[in-house]
């Protein structure tokens, strides 16, 4: 291809034209580009910080400036209280973090039984299929501190022998109840997701109904539900401190002691930060997983 006097390099042609030492050099119209794109993402954050400080002036405007807010910062953050409920509140945020992760494996494999139940084919499987529906229904309906209500304090009632009365089993308990019925639900959109092409091929090669289910449609089911299913276990991670109510003294019950005593509210916002904290890590985790599964998407890649 002959290119004329007036026309502009081609890019990608450097380098091929010429020498195995000739370097790239990239077309005016390219470097404008470029510089067009970074004067737009330089304007982009100037705008946005201005926005932000803007908005969160005119929020403390408004908060610190209204009539009670002075007895409200004593009631609500006082220096004093907080440092005297930061360290409870973390001791107490361990209980909390061993309730997640023992109560998330739990959830995950009661979870994905459930969902295998619901998706089982065949009249044989029928009663399996309506007890696993009815305990998604029920435990999806029912509010969540309701059933800790019932779990924590109606077992001990019950005085069975062998039955533990611990509020941290029975309240950890109450949300792997709770918390399967979702997660379910979530293994089972995942699982009849997959197109039915999949099974006939396993099939076709001689795989069995369960080796099918195991070795090809779980695994595609699974790694397509990560997103929503690290939201469960975020919100998971917030409600093990709804177990308190059994007494047991985890961060939101620390506070709640401290709380009682100085008649100052300060440790429960001082309990409700050390959450958040716990919580973002996990959130954004959870934000770059589905983001990286949409580009793998939209570039052709793996499900």
């Amino acid at each position: 291809m002959t290119v004329t006097k007036g026309d502009p390099p081609r890019e990608g042609a450097a380098g091929r034209s010429g020498g195995a030492g000739d370097a790239y050099v990239p077309s005016e119209r390219r470097l404008e580009r470029e510089r067009y794109r970074r004067a737009r993402a330089r304007r982009a954050t100037a705008v946005a910080a201005v926005s932000t400080l803007v908005t969160a002036a005119v929020l403390c405007l408004v908060v610190v400036g209204a009539p009670g807010w002075p007895r409200t910062r004593e009631t609500f953050f006082s220096a004093h209280y907080a440092r005297e409920a930061l360290p409870k509140v973390v001791e107490g945020l361990w209980l909390n973090v061993r309730l997640m992760l023992v109560c998330g494996v739990a959830v995950l494999v009661l979870g994905m039984l459930i969902a295998v139940a619901r998706t089982l084919r065949g009249p044989v499987f029928f009663p399996l299929r309506v007890l696993a529906a009815a305990y998604t229904d029920f435990f999806r309906g029912l509010p969540l501190i309701i059933n800790l209500m019932i779990v924590v304090l109606g077992v001990p009632a019950l005085r069975l022998q062998g039955v533990t009365v611990d509020p941290v089993l029975l309240g950890g308990t109450a949300l792997t109840l709770t918390y399967s019925a979702y997660v379910a639900e979530v293994f089972r959109a995942g699982i009849e997701s997959i197109h039915p092409s999949q099974r006939a091929a396993a099939r076709s090669l001689g795989l069995s109904n369960r080796q099918t289910l195991r070795h090809v449609v779980l695994p595609q089911a699974v790694r397509r539900q990560v997103p929503p299913l690290l939201n469960d276990l975020v919100s998971l991670q917030k409600d093990t401190g709804l177990v308190s109510i059994g007494g047991a003294v985890d961060a939101v019950r620390a506070a709640d002691i401290i709380a009682g005593r100085s008649l100052n509210y300060t440790p429960y916002v001082v309990a409700g930060l050390v959450f958040v904290a716990l919580t973002i890590p996990m959130t954004r985790f959870t934000d770059w997983v589905t983001a990286r599964m949409d580009r793998q998407r939209a570039q052709g890649g793996s499900l």
